[in-house]
């Protein structure tokens, strides 16, 4: 009998596919704008910022509802959020920088956002590479998880670097500010939770 949730993950990467897609059809279409390098920097860091916060979404809302379907996709939308923040860097480092490498140390020394912008995908590369269930069985499961934990600092470090981007209209960015803030306070509450009641259960098996 196949599995109900065999079609989730291809529907998910078939989704995660479409904005990437599109761009490229604009791209190739000619609609990006008067600026067609700076739509797609702005695009494909909003995508980004997206896909981070929809797969650091999977463990809360297994903890919220009870549902354990997001948690079969959150490694896909984990590297998604990977892929197109590193084509974020590279439509950066080809088409705005030109390969200039001297202007780049520049930018991410002198210039506050791209700093953190860059620091965003350092931190995503360790992740993307320790994805895998071998790297998983490598790490152990508790180190495994500490280092997976810094999802929430890229999430950070992303939605500070679009606050800096936009200058004046920060609803945006704040929004997904929020929104990371309410899935770190689920995350946080769980795991006190959790911590009650392994001290309970001690002191039980003590009396």
């Amino acid at each position: 009998m196949a599995n109900p949730r065999s079609w989730l993950e291809p529907a998910v990467v078939a989704g995660s596919l479409a904005p990437f897609v599109l761009l490229g059809v604009r791209a190739l279409g000619g609609t990006l704008g008067a600026d067609p390098v700076a739509e797609l920097l702005n695009q494909l860091g909003l995508v980004t910022l997206v896909f981070l916060v929809a797969s650091l979404a999977c463990t809360p809302l297994k903890i919220l509802l009870g549902w354990k379907w997001p948690i079969a996709v959150r490694r896909t939308l984990g590297l998604f959020a990977f892929f197109s923040a590193l084509a974020h860097f590279l439509v950066y480092l080809v088409l705005d920088r030109e390969l200039a490498l001297g202007a780049v140390v520049a930018d991410v020394t002198e210039r506050p956002f791209v700093t953190v912008g860059f620091a965003a995908l350092v931190v995503l590369v360790p992740l993307a590479v320790t994805s895998t269930k071998r790297a998983l069985q490598r790490l152990g499961p508790r180190r495994w998880r500490w280092l997976h934990r810094l999802a929430y600092v890229a999430g950070v470090l992303g939605v500070v670097h679009f606050f800096i981007r936009v200058k004046k209209d920060t609803t945006e960015p704040l929004v997904y500010g929020a929104v990371l803030g309410l899935l770190f306070a689920v995350r946080l509450g769980d795991a006190v939770q959790k911590q009650l009641r392994q001290r309970a259960a001690r002191r039980r098996t003590l009396s």
